[in-house]
């Protein structure tokens, strides 16, 4: 593979990925980070992944931070970094296929339940963020998935597509900062990694905005059932990762 057509398939990777982020809120490190380790080293493309997550989040809060759920999106936060020291204590000491493939079952079950019986529990207010905060920090500093527990727990909230979006970059903007903090501290911030993130500039410029757009279109029963469709995708993902032995 020549150069320049490995570098289109990297920006069209992160482009398409920063779309899926920017319109439902979550869900672009599943997508890019397997699909940039077939072309690049899985240490270059998880933190230039992290770096656009950090964009993202950023520009989103610029634009709709006055949807921003505050107190949800604080709890979520602080329960994240007690959870976190707990994850890189899974990452050693339990087998990863056999997380990725409950996790992958749990995911499958929620999103099923949701989109087949219509109608769904609510969670009135944030007195029960933090066992979804903890849950994220678990699941990202063992395997970088926070996203799955803050999105079943949006669902449950009820909240309206662009609460939804701007609640979660609340979020995910000092997550990924200190996940980047992390990886410049392991001397994974490389030349490769800014050469990338700065390459696919543009094109995530466009897609963060493309993505508000959309997510401004989407009606809140049509976007609820797209989250729970992006949940069955992740789900499937994952349980192909558990079968296959991925990272």
């Amino acid at each position: 593979m020549t150069a320049d057509l490995m570098s289109i398939r990297i920006l069209a990777v992160l482009f398409l990925a920063t779309l899926v982020r920017s319109t439902l809120g979550f869900g672009e490190a599943l997508i890019a980070v397997p699909l940039l380790a077939l072309f690049i080293p899985i240490q270059v493309a998880a933190p230039v992944v992290v770096l656009i997550s950090i964009t993202v989040a950023a520009i989103a809060l610029i634009q709709d931070w006055r949807h921003v759920h505050l107190r949800s999106a604080s709890w979520l936060v602080v329960s994240t970094l007690i959870g976190t020291p707990l994850g890189l204590l899974l990452l050693t000491r339990a087998e990863g296929a056999v997380v990725k493939a409950c996790l992958g079952l749990f995911l499958a079950g929620f999103a099923a339940y949701s989109l087949l019986r219509g109608t769904r529990a609510v969670l009135e207010d944030d007195r029960f963020a933090w066992p979804f905060g903890l849950s994220a920090g678990v699941l990202g500093g063992a395997y970088g998935m926070n996203g799955p527990p803050l999105v079943i727990y949006g669902t449950l909230r009820g909240w309206s597509p662009q609460r939804f979006r701007a609640t979660l970059q609340g979020y995910f903007l000092p997550a990924s900062a200190t996940s980047m903090l992390g990886y410049w501290l392991a001397g994974l911030w490389r030349p490769q990694v800014t050469r990338y993130y700065l390459m696919s500039l543009p094109g995530v410029l466009v897609a963060t905005f493309l993505g508000r757009r959309l997510n401004g279109r989407i009606e809140a029963r049509s976007f609820l059932r797209w989250v729970n469709l992006g949940l069955l995708v992740i789900a499937v993902m994952l349980l192909a990762q558990s079968l296959h032995g991925a990272p």
